[in-house]
């Protein structure tokens, strides 16, 4: 077996980050979507409870692991690596959104919220990465060493 083409391996690592992407947004904004038609979550600018912030970091972190999970499984090689990379821009983007609503109202919830989502995003990448890791033999990274 020969060893992919760099430039098909640039393009598959970065389809795997994009899946890992579209599945942890998908299922975010689709599983908060559901949970505001179904009444569970107020409407938009109402106050929400301590009780459905714990729910909305819970959901989320589970869907950033199996994100993680995902562009791991994808990645063309260093499955950690992919999963981490997730993980480092989904912490990007948690810090981005905790300094945009900094202090802007009730509604966006107590400061732990947003900090904690910055906190556990790499934490639920690690995790992501290490559920595909774990999965597969200890013999096959040395057989796919020894195949190159």
């Amino acid at each position: 077996m020969t060893a992919p083409e760099p430039q098909r391996s640039i393009g598959r690592s970065i389809g795997a980050l994009v899946a890992g992407l579209v599945v942890g947004i998908v299922l975010s904004l689709g599983t908060d979507a559901i949970l505001r038609v179904t009444g569970i979550f107020p409407p938009f600018g109402q106050l929400m409870s301590s009780g459905m912030f714990v729910l909305a970091i819970t959901y989320r972190v589970i869907y950033s692991v199996l994100a993680s999970y995902i562009a791991a499984r994808l990645a063309p090689d260093r499955p950690m690596w992919h999963a981490m990379v997730l993980g480092v821009i989904n912490l990007v983007v948690s810090l981005i959104g905790a300094l945009a609503t900094w202090n802007k109202g009730p509604e966006y919830g107590a400061h732990w919220y947003p900090l904690s989502l910055v906190v556990l995003a790499l934490p639920a990448a690690w995790l992501g990465g290490r559920f595909y890791t774990a999965r597969r033999s200890p013999w096959s990274a040395t057989r796919e060493y020894f195949a190159r």
